[in-house]
């Protein structure tokens, strides 16, 4: 099949963002195809460049000054120095936004206004430009003028009281996420609704302001457990490894570690039953059904526990994956990226970089069978495409800067 242009080529996106909730989005959207500006302070840029250590190695093995953080979720973007705080400056973004599509920003609510950069102020310039505002709490509420970052919206959203072991056990409390699962899945709520928006552009011809907000979309991530307490009228609890609606479906030791039993259905589980040498445990008539399972939980699974014990992870993961049973090991990162699958679906991808030779980055998840994902460039230096954009949008020399500030490198 002939492969066709990627989904978004041809849109341009001007990226107000930083962090990670905002460039994670404006990522998907130049994975996509779209000619993605991010707009940084001149002399020190996106704040994650300065999240270090680690930071991305030259060929000679030195640090430089590009942080892991940072090159996380930047790739296949130009990067303009741009001071918004001065006239020049927001004047050059003005003049960018009636070239643009689509413009991301996470300030606070109302910030931009003072520099004539919010929605209401550069619809005038241009009607069709879809206008996203990334935020912590949204735009209204009693929360609204509050900074917001992931941490916070973990606790505060209720994340982190069903995150962690069971109270009653040791280590039992509060635990956040090991990744900023907050701001991930805002940037993903906010390319979906971006992506819609376009969608509607086409009928209407007009653009639109997305309100997304990390407490939003925190709570909405909470998904099954927020339906199991609107149907009980109880928070659920933290559970540690096991699930909250599913047995077994959890953690078990083995002698020599640990791996996953993730039980489904029925007939899963009394093929589990039969691959642990317990079939009389699918037949008992406490555990014939999920639901008798859930209310007998701490019935069987110190049973299931006792004989998992016994035996060696990997003979058990040979045997459960043999009679079709979902199961794993639980893999470090290394590992993750060393198996089988994730080479087989490059999950790593290496691209050129002006200072490391070469940047390892993760392949984005998006598949496309004619228009596909594009790995265009590694993640920007500060500043590297300044004089390209000012040439290639606004058709100015490099003389005529007009805001954007910084060293130009090519």
């Amino acid at each position: 099949m002939a492969t066709r242009p990627p989904p978004l080529d041809g849109i341009r996106v001007l990226d107000l963002s930083r962090i990670l909730a905002g460039p994670w989005c404006t990522q998907n959207l130049a994975d996509l195809g779209a000619d993605v500006i991010k707009v940084e302070r001149p002399g020190t840029g996106d704040d994650t460049r300065h999240w270090g250590p680690p930071y991305l190695k030259d060929p000679q093995g030195h640090d430089t000054a590009e942080a892991a953080y940072y090159l996380s979720a930047n790739r296949n973007k130009r990067s303009l120095e741009a001071d918004i705080a001065t006239p020049a400056g927001a004047g050059l973004v003005r003049d960018l936004v009636a070239h643009c599509d689509i413009l991301v920003e996470n300030f606070k609510v109302g910030g931009l206004r003072k520099y004539g950069l919010d929605y209401e102020s550069l619809r005038t310039i241009n009607p069709r430009l879809i206008y996203c505002s990334v935020t912590g709490f949204g735009q209204d509420g009693p929360c609204a003028h509050l900074p917001g970052y992931d941490f916070m919206i973990q606790g505060l959203g209720g994340l982190m009281s069903i995150t962690g072991e069971r109270d009653d056990l040791p280590g039992g409390g509060p635990q956040k996420a090991g990744v900023a699962v907050t701001d991930i899945i805002t940037g993903m709520y906010a390319s979906v609704a971006i992506l819609a928006a376009l969608q509607e552009r086409h009928r209407s011809g007009l653009g639109q302001h997305l309100d997304i907000a990390l407490f939003d979309c925190h709570v909405a991530m909470l998904a099954n457990q927020n339906s199991n307490y609107f149907t009980s009228g109880v928070a659920p609890a933290r559970a540690g490894n096991a699930h909250q609606n599913v047995v077994p479906y959890q953690v078990f030791a083995a002698s020599d570690g640990h791996l996953i039993v993730a039980t489904g259905n029925e007939s899963q589980y009394r093929a589990y039953c039969n691959a642990i040498g317990a079939p009389e445990l699918g037949d008992d008539p406490r555990f014939a059904t999920n639901k008798l399972r859930v209310t007998h939980r701490d019935e069987l699974v110190p049973l299931l526990a006792g004989i998992m014990k016994q035996g060696r992870r990997d003979d058990w993961i040979a045997r459960l994956e043999a009679a079709g049973v979902p199961c794993g090991p639980i893999n470090n990162i290394a590992q993750a990226f060393a198996h089988p699958q994730a080479q087989a679906r490059q999950l790593r991808r290496e691209m050129p970089h002006p200072l490391g030779g070469t940047a390892s980055v993760t392949a984005s998840p998006l598949r496309f069978s004619a228009s596909p994902v594009v790995y265009r460039s590694a993640p920007p230096l500060l500043g590297q495409h300044t004089a390209e954009i000012l040439r290639d949008v606004l058709g100015r020399t490099a003389g005529q800067t007009n805001g954007a500030g910084g060293k130009t490198r090519s």
